[in-house]
């Protein structure tokens, strides 16, 4: 009994590490994904953000507002950053923000998302989609919800974007598996002023469960009421570079692909 106790022990501690082995190879052959993303189309993108990306080689993706000046005054420095693996994801035309919510006060009118109709929000997201693509001349990308806010009313508006956008993230924090990824509503971390440590333990949290990281910043070093440090900032990159044979860093739209392929592909072999 003793014995057959220690063969079923032994099998089972062998399936545990099949499936660690399993989820390891879903992200690019590495035990993680991390996505870096940057929200709202600020100077500090382009001052601070991505000559230090650039440093160490690493991409990452850039929520646009449309109507950011910033997107009109920098737009040459917004195309060469797409031209160097960088993703220009769309963070809607005018980023509208639910004015009923509570601490909402800095919704104006004329952006009150709750004022909305489901078709102008759309169409307005389908529109900085075509402003995107003339500046970078892509079709894929991935989107970001203003606010977090998902809904105008009781309707769920990504309902009419889904072909539009290779994923959709949101804003409430959690590391997922591959399997546990909703393409409509990517989970992510929004740092404001942590520390590197506390940024690298989250890395170090999803190599060890094979999951998917994403980091949602502002400012850089200023240039947002939402800000994170620019050496807190540095040393992060620098660990991920450091530890990059580990750690599959890429911008939303390449690991959005790579989560919808699995899970289509499995979704066909379980039926």
């Amino acid at each position: 009994m003793k014995f057959k106790n220690v063969i079923f022990l032994a099998f089972c501690l062998a399936a545990v590490q099949t499936a660690k082995s399993q989820d390891a190879v879903v992200w690019n052959n590495k035990q993680c994904a991390v996505a870096l993303t940057y929200d709202d189309a600020i100077d500090a993108d382009l001052d601070n953000v991505i000559p230090a990306l650039d440093s160490v080689k690493l991409k990452a993706t850039f929520y646009i507002i449309g109507s950011s000046p910033v997107v009109n005054l920098r737009m040459k420095e917004w195309r060469l950053a797409a031209q160097h693996g960088h993703e220009l994801g769309n963070h809607a035309l005018f980023h509208p923000c639910d004015g009923s919510l509570p601490g909402r006060s800095f919704v104006t009118p004329d952006n009150d998302l709750s004022k909305y109709s489901v078709t102008r929000a759309v169409s307005e997201i389908r529109v900085n989609n075509t402003l995107l693509k003339a500046i970078d001349g892509k079709d894929k990308r991935t989107f970001a919800y203003p606010c977090g806010d998902l809904k105008i009313g009781d309707v769920f508006f990504y309902d009419k974007l889904r072909n539009d956008f290779a994923g959709a993230r949101g804003v409430m924090p959690g590391l997922q598996t591959i399997n546990q990824v909703n393409l409509d509503n990517i989970e992510c971390y929004a740092i404001n002023g942590q520390t590197a440590e506390y940024m690298i333990g989250l890395v170090k949290k999803a190599m060890e469960t094979h999951t998917l990281l994403v980091f949602l910043f502002h400012g850089v070093g200023g240039g947002h009421s939402i800000n994170v440090g620019l050496s807190e900032h540095s040393k992060l990159l620098h660990y991920l570079k450091l530890h990059e044979k580990d750690i599959w860093v890429a911008p939303m739209v390449q690991i959005s692909e790579r989560i919808k392929e699995y899970q289509n592909a499995h979704q066909s072999t379980a039926q």
